[in-house]
């Protein structure tokens, strides 16, 4: 005995209901209960639906769907950070790595030669308003993805939740302002600068990566990671 179609709907309303809003993990939990409540009608065909239903539900215990989403977005986590690691080590790799060695010398010696810490407030402040002028774009982006099809997916969502990282932009910021202004002086020592610049275009780098090249390559990662993102879209 097969579920019907409109017992289908009613499963993916059922894990909607219970704060399941991705529709890749509903896609997924409403496989697993239609195969379980299946299984059960095999073994006793005079079992309702809904009784069939609830019984599977109360196996995933007191949280519910909570823990699969949980555990589902730990898995998706660790394969954004896997992205962001490929493209950072693009930047370490010829020819980028000419780009970046100059960007690491160029910050170097316009920080020893003509730091002014509003000039330096300022590049960093329209570092970062560049940045999340992109973001902003990238998520009204989803939006209105949203609003035409009516599904968010949970790597979708992982990718552009990371777009808040480019606020630590302001890091070297601080780090410099509190080393200029104490004893053993950042700006007189070549080797902490020179460190100090790495860490900054490395920062630079990774909100790069975050905020502007894998959400313009959002689509590309989505149909990878669901093979059925490109028939509901």
């Amino acid at each position: 005995m097969k579920l019907s179609t409109e017992q289908i709907d009613y499963l993916y309303q059922f894990t909607r209901n219970h704060y399941v809003e991705y529709y890749d993990l509903q896609t997924e939990l409403v496989d697993h209960l239609a195969n379980a409540i299946e299984a059960q009608w095999q073994e006793n065909p005079k079992l309702s639906f809904e009784a069939a239903l609830q019984m599977e539900f109360k196996k995933f215990g007191v949280f519910g769907f909570m823990d699969v989403v949980e555990k589902r977005q730990k898995v998706l986590s660790k394969k954004y950070n896997k992205i962001v690691w490929s493209h950072f080590k693009d930047f370490f790799s010829i020819p980028k790595i000419i780009l970046t060695t100059c960007l690491v010398f160029g910050l170097f010696y316009f920080i020893k030669m003509f730091y002014f810490k509003e000039i330096f407030i300022a590049l960093f402040s329209l570092l970062i308003l560049i940045l999340f002028l992109e973001l902003f774009r990238a998520n009204k982006k989803i939006k209105k993805r949203k609003q035409k099809t009516g599904k968010i997916w949970l790597f979708e969502q992982i990718i552009f939740g990371y777009g808040s990282f480019s606020g630590i932009l302001m890091l070297p910021f601080h780090i410099l302002n509190t080393f200029s202004h104490s004893s053993s002086s950042l700006l007189q020592n070549d080797y902490l600068l020179f460190g100090f610049s790495f860490f900054s275009i490395s920062i630079i780098i990774t909100a790069y990566i975050i905020v502007k090249i894998i959400p313009s390559k959002t689509e590309e990662y989505l149909k990878e990671t669901y093979p059925e993102y490109s028939l509901v879209n």
